[in-house]
């Protein structure tokens, strides 16, 4: 069955990533585009990891998993190569309500993390429910090199029509033929 795609709100909401190789600095490096509010447990990391969690402030536990390591936490991602670990970790997530992803392990997964393209506001996410990553990757790619690149600086002047115009027919009107004159550019 295909994931249901969401945008999640992840203001205070506590993400704890489990692993600190570079699997584990790659979901890293993707949170920290929506959050800063990330620890992460591991007894070695990367030089990637070690930079990330240096750089954005963020919360490290020296150690190995242990049980109950993920109370308080709302996300947990499991980038470690032990199945067994991966396996623990979301059936105990399971049982505390806690969303789970276990990279590279779809039975592990409440949910998957697409490719994706962010530049300021807007963010495209494309998956392809983990039948191909490279797949998806390519789309984004090709995405990337034909998006208009003032992209950003549009978005920002619709968002301060979307705040100054008040609500209804004439502003949807308005903002919908801007949108359509953006491509035609």
């Amino acid at each position: 069955m295909a994931y249901f795609p969401a945008f999640i709100k992840l203001d205070n909401l506590k993400i704890l990533i489990i692993g600190g190789g570079n699997i584990a600095s790659e979901k890293l490096g993707h949170m920290l585009d929506f959050t800063k509010d990330i620890t992460v447990i591991s007894p070695k990391l990367s030089a990637t990891s070690r930079e990330l969690i240096k750089k954005n402030s963020l919360f490290f536990i020296n150690k190995i998993y242990e049980k109950d390591d993920i109370d308080g936490f709302a996300i947990v991602i499991v980038a470690v190569d032990d199945v067994s670990v991966q396996k623990s970790v979301y059936e105990e997530a399971k049982s505390k309500k806690i969303l789970c992803n276990s990279v590279d392990s779809v039975d592990y997964c409440d949910f998957i993390f697409p490719s994706y393209i962010k530049d300021g506001d807007l963010t495209i996410a494309i998956s392809t429910s983990g039948s191909s990553p490279a797949l998806a990757k390519h789309l984004r790619k090709f995405l990337q090199k034909v998006m208009p690149k003032s992209i950003d600086d549009f978005l920002k002047q619709m968002k301060r029509y979307r705040e100054s115009m008040p609500k209804g027919k004439e502003r949807m009107e308005f903002l919908d033929k801007k949108a359509k004159d953006f491509f035609k550019t």
